[in-house]
């Protein structure tokens, strides 16, 4: 654990250090493998540590059969929300994306991994901004299919990331009002899904704990390439800790600037024994050998990295 540990004090140290207006996403999963590292630019290498599972063989697919049956949505991604926006007009974003994906691909080929939980501490420090990023990383292979699930449902903010209907969503599809068909959207271009959260509900612990909710994701095992789900914070509700059994991989993002130490150190503790990946370090001032330079954006001409979930 101690990686995990200097990641979160990283960001306890940049949240006395860090400059308002420029913002990046660092991406660091928890490694040892130096050698895999050090083939990427020293930029833009995150440090990781693959943890061995057996492996399985791929599962076949019936998307073309499934998505035939799904609502087909135009989505308006938010040009703020996206680092492979046209509208951005640096790259180290996505270059950051693109690393963590080889990463994941890493991790896969050591160990069954498909359903990534995407959680942090506390609300705010760019868990939904990760997990929409992350997808469009993957999507951007050839023969990739993937599903967003946004699995917060006190607070669903998915839909507002890529400009899509917020219902029907996963709580309908919990409560037996819809089937997975009618609840999952297929985007443009054909090979990026969502489930956003769906109808307010009074009970989302226990439906994210129900048989439904394990069928929903074993059925989705079966057609999609890699699912992945954004939660609620860790240490607001249990909610995390409930789908984090359910699924491979957990990763958990900290806000440089902003999280706090201790709660971060806490949260992450529970994943520790279980299936933790790493951490995603977000919107971090990046410096390099060559002096003082921000790999990031302005947020003042194209917006801010960060949304608040």
């Amino acid at each position: 654990m101690s990686r995990i540990h200097e990641a979160l004090k990283k960001a306890a140290e940049e949240r006395n250090a860090q400059t308002a207006n420029r913002t990046v996403s660092e991406l660091v999963d928890l490694s040892g493998q130096d050698g895999a590292a050090q083939s990427l630019p020293d930029e833009i290498a995150p440090q990781t540590r693959l943890i061995p599972r057996q492996k399985t063989e791929p599962a076949v697919t019936q998307f073309e059969e499934f998505a035939k049956r799904c609502a087909h949505v135009t989505w308006k991604i938010a040009p703020s929300s996206s680092v492979f926006s046209a509208h951005m007009t640096h790259h180290a974003g996505a270059e950051k994306f693109r690393t963590l994906r080889s990463r994941l691909y890493q991790v896969a080929s050591t160990q069954p991994l498909k359903k990534i939980l995407i959680t942090s501490s506390t609300p705010a420090e760019g868990k939904t901004f990760v997990a929409a990023n992350l997808a469009q990383s993957f999507i951007r292979q050839t023969n990739r299919r993937v599903l967003l699930i946004d699995s917060d449902l006190r607070a669903s903010r998915l839909h507002l990331h890529l400009g899509a209907p917020e219902k029907p969503g996963l709580s309908d599809y919990l409560r037996g009002d819809c089937d997975e068909f009618q609840v999952t959207q297929v985007g443009t271009g054909g090979n990026l899904c969502l489930i956003p959260g769906g109808s307010d509900v009074a009970n989302p612990s226990e439906l994210l704990h129900s048989d439904r909710m394990k069928q929903l994701l074993e059925r989705m095992s079966l057609i999609f390439e890699w699912i992945i789900l954004d939660s609620p914070p860790a240490l607001a509700v249990h909610d995390a800790s409930i789908l984090a059994d359910m699924c491979d991989g957990v990763l958990f993002v900290v806000r440089a600037g902003s999280t706090d130490f201790e709660l971060a150190t806490k949260a992450s503790e529970e994943f520790r024994e279980r299936n933790l990946l790493g951490v995603v370090l977000n919107r971090v001032e990046k410096r390099d050998s060559y002096g003082d330079y921000y790999y990031g954006y302005d947020a003042d001409k194209n917006g801010d990295l960060d949304t608040k979930q």
